[in-house]
């Protein structure tokens, strides 16, 4: 089930059935926008894997992509990194 990036509150939401007006019931931020799409990664040039898309500047707010597809979201405090940090210690580990 989706949850919303920035709450990590559940969402209901049917397929990709998002507008661009939709917001998150519980804290109110956009829903489609960058960080709530499946193709978000800030690792990653322009912060976007689909190598199409015309990024906009503002991730946070709501925005006309073409390729949107909202993504399980959720509220997530982990470092992306540090699951191949920690393999990388614990292969080198002395």
């Amino acid at each position: 089930m989706p949850g919303c990036a920035w709450c990590g509150s559940p969402l209901d939401v049917v397929g990709n059935a998002v507008g661009r007006r939709d917001t998150c019931p519980r804290c109110g931020h956009d829903l489609r926008a960058c960080r709530q799409c499946r193709h978000f990664d800030p690792a990653v040039a322009k912060a976007c894997k689909e190598p199409f898309a015309e990024v906009p500047s503002d991730k946070d707010e709501a925005n006309f992509c073409e390729f949107f597809q909202l993504g399980e979201g959720g509220l997530t405090d982990e470092d992306p990194l540090r699951a191949a940090r920690e393999a990388a210690d614990a292969l080198f580990k002395r």
